[in-house]
């Protein structure tokens, strides 16, 4: 039985998963399964409270949302965040792992995103 935080938590997450477009019901475990590539039973652990994802995997799931990280982390503060610039969809990114290094990559210094991107520049 989820505890008052998870389950508050729980509510916040369905709510952004709803404002984001995934699938109800059902279907969404499912969804939410493959789109971050975790098990079936982890995403209906989120999805029902009884589990919370760590904090890095929240804030990549609020910038692909287009949600405040505060407001889903904690439910203080409004959800669309405007400090987020642009709102990125759901389906934006092919997969999590293309979303967590998004997020990475803006929080380098632009000398160290420019070495990046030189670097994998060089590669290809």
């Amino acid at each position: 039985m989820p505890q008052g935080r998870h389950k508050d938590f729980a509510r916040r997450l369905n709510t952004a998963w709803d404002f984001a477009g995934f699938p109800r019901a059902r279907r969404r475990i499912g969804a939410i399964a493959e789109h971050y590539n975790v098990s079936r039973e982890t995403a209906r652990k989120w999805c029902q409270g009884l589990a919370i994802p760590k904090y890095e995997r929240l804030s990549v799931m609020a910038v692909q949302m287009g949600i405040s990280s505060e407001w889903l982390s904690t439910g203080r503060g409004a959800m669309e965040s405007n400090d987020l610039g642009i709102r990125e969809g759901a389906t934006k990114y092919d997969n999590a792992e293309e979303v967590r290094l998004v997020g990475l990559v803006r929080k380098l210094t632009r000398r160290r995103q420019r070495a990046l991107l030189q670097l994998l520049e060089e590669e290809h």
